[in-house]
């Protein structure tokens, strides 16, 4: 073999190598999820804590709360997300150990009976707020909380309820009907209500008194159209539930995902 091909052969193994560890994950890095068990009153609940075990120190922590069907598969693996995103994640419970909807009667009924009484629902979102902030290596000072649809309407009203989040970000959630203005005034949070712009479950009219609210309120908040997308845009399986109105849309998805760091980068800081 000449020389030159000798050179050039070196080149290509270096270059590979390179290659390689530029792609290759940490070697100290490890995502952990554990399940977590805990009560509100005498309700047994069993939510999943995600954290990189390989930080260490103050992080920020973010309350995921799921859709109307459950702590599924979808709203864990969205904690596993923020988790790579270096955030310590707690994807609640809202319903009771194990209990998920296996259609969408079954999802509306058990949705229902929660925002039905509104101090309980409240009761139980704070109760799932809490396990993240017992987490040792979260910053009280530095919380947020996402949820989709059900969820999403959840977290809206823990901020309108003035819980103590520097950020909470909507995806297709109800918007409360509800609030009043001096409510609206004891929000802390910054609010990003992302929307499908063809969503037939929230009214046009709703919307705009839900806004007026804010602005008259004063409250921080993004409200952001997603053009072509409707009702659970977000989730993959959501064509899955054969529900009409309820539609997977990948633009939206990600958009409103990249929308939720840019909040997030700027309410909770560098993440150490």
């Amino acid at each position: 073999m000449t020389r030159v091909n000798l050179m050039r052969q070196s080149w290509l193994l270096l270059a590979s190598a390179a290659i390689l560890t530029a792609h290759a994950p940490d070697a100290q890095a490890k995502v952990v999820s554990k399940t977590v068990a805990y009560k509100d009153g005498e309700t047994k609940l069993e939510g999943v804590l995600v954290y990189d075990d390989a930080k260490t120190g103050p992080r920020p922590g973010v309350l995921v709360v799921h859709e109307w069907w459950g702590l599924n598969d979808y709203a864990k693996k969205r904690a596993h997300m923020l988790a790579d995103l270096g955030y310590v994640a707690f994807a609640a419970d809202m319903y009771g150990k194990g209990v998920l909807a296996t259609n969408a009667k079954e999802a509306g009924q058990l949705a229902g009976a929660v925002r039905n009484d509104k101090a309980g629902w409240m009761k139980r979102a704070k109760a799932g707020l809490d396990q993240l902030l017992a987490v040792k290596d979260v910053d009280p000072k530095r919380i947020a909380a996402i949820g989709y649809c059900f969820g999403g309407s959840t977290v809206l009203n823990m901020a309108l309820e003035g819980m103590d989040l520097a950020a909470v970000a909507s995806f297709h959630g109800a918007l409360p009907t509800d609030v009043t203005v001096e409510q609206a005034k004891k929000a802390k949070a910054s609010l990003l209500i992302s929307h499908g712009a063809k969503d037939v479950f929230i009214k046009d009219e709703v919307i705009q008194k839900f806004r007026s609210v804010l602005d008259e309120a004063g409250t921080d908040y993004l409200f952001i159209y997603y053009s072509g997308a409707v009702h659970s845009f977000s989730d993959p399986a959501a064509d899955k539930a054969m529900v009409p109105g309820l539609a997977y849309q990948p633009a939206a998805d990600h958009r409103s995902w990249r929308h939720m760091r840019q909040l997030f980068d700027e309410k909770l800081g560098a993440k150490k």
